[in-house]
């Protein structure tokens, strides 16, 4: 009784599941049943005409299709996804034990005028409860296996929003980052009402631009990065005073290489904040850019006062450094190097990228 209400419950129950509904789904279930007709027919050896044929296979596929969708949307939603595996065998076990006598008998009365054909299903009905039992059971197999490589791909989707949020929060900490410096440097100008400063308000709107309508993009070509490090150079420039030495080499052919944006600016303000602004008179920055056609090697040092010493002996960067590197292990991940030199007197950083 409690099996009739079973089955009672799927059929109604049949038109309101997700999995029918979806056209993809639809498709793969349509693909193995029409698979598994060529197969039946293929070792039908009844000896019956091609149309007569078809007919018995048509019916062993509905019983066959009664046993399969009953196991996928009740038996294994019930009973073996909450653990209940004794349960859950007994129960396909009983409906295999129902559904092939009634298939036996169906065909029994359909080969009426075909005795030899009768002894035949009577003297194989072991093989058709096993043959029923395995595609049940097979149902199960394919829905554990759909449902793994659905998990997977829904585990990977996820990790891939995640890391794009990351980048954006990422990146977001760098624009008002740098903003913040310039203008300050733009302010301390307009207090000296130096001839500077409308340079360096041109200078800061094409950085601006760049950093709100270009950066965006996963990947920007490298010859704008590599024209904004030069204006933000020179930035820092017009606002240094004679004695500081700054340098930017590029060697190698600057074209289309595509990079991450805005990876080595982090380098350049630290260089300044922590190196440069911290000296009493004399001081540098060298930049040296090394560009081959799938790298790229970058190389930043600069002199540094006394008052850049901190607790734990390394250079008080911000979000500057960390955020780096935490976007390198995103974006680059076991195609980058980072070396930080750290002495008394001088700072170095050396980061090769491996360019996709």
């Amino acid at each position: 009784m409690k099996l009739f209400l079973s089955l009672t419950t799927f059929a109604n129950n049949l038109g309101s599941i997700p999995l029918l509904a979806k056209a993809g789904r639809v498709a793969y279930h349509a693909v193995f049943w029409v698979a598994l007709f060529a197969f039946l027919l293929y070792f039908d050896d009844s000896g019956l005409s091609t149309l007569d044929r078809w007919w018995n296979e048509l019916i062993n596929l509905l019983f066959y299709a009664v046993i399969v969708y009953f196991n996928l949307f009740y038996l294994i939603p019930n009973y073996l996804t909450k653990k209940r595996f004794l349960t859950y065998l007994l129960l396909l076990l009983a409906v295999t034990l129902i559904l092939t006598p009634l298939r036996v008998i169906f065909l029994y009365f359909r080969f009426s005028g075909i005795p030899q054909l009768q002894n035949t299903l009577l003297g194989n009905l072991d093989l058709y409860f096993l043959l029923t039992f395995t595609i049940g059971g097979g149902s199960t197999v394919l829905k554990i296996v759909s449902d793994w490589f659905k998990q997977l791909r829904e585990k990977q989707e996820l990790e891939t929003q995640t890391m794009q949020s990351e980048l954006r929060f990422l990146k977001s900490q760098i624009n008002p980052h740098f903003l913040f410096n310039t203008l300050n440097n733009l302010y301390a100008l307009t207090l000296k009402k130096s001839d500077k400063a409308p340079e360096i308000v041109i200078k800061l709107s094409e950085m601006m631009r760049y950093m709100l309508y270009e950066c965006n993009e996963k990947r920007v070509p490298l010859y704008k990065e590599v024209n904004y490090l030069k204006n933000y150079l020179d930035l820092e420039q017009l606002r240094q005073h004679d004695n500081i030495s700054i340098n930017f080499q590029v060697d190698g052919h600057v074209s289309d290489q595509q990079i991450a944006p805005l990876l080595f600016i982090p380098f350049l303000e630290n260089s300044f904040k922590h190196g440069l602004n911290t000296q009493l008179k004399d001081g540098f920055v060298n930049i040296h850019l090394q560009v081959k056609q799938k790298s790229v090697d970058f190389k930043i040092e600069n002199s540094k006062g006394q008052t850049i010493a901190s607790p734990d002996n390394r250079p008080s960067g911000g979000i500057g450094l960390v955020n780096v590197r935490r976007r390198l292990n995103l974006l680059y991940p076991d195609h980058y190097q980072l070396r930080v030199s750290n002495t008394p007197n001088t700072f170095a950083v050396h980061l090769t990228i491996d360019l996709e």
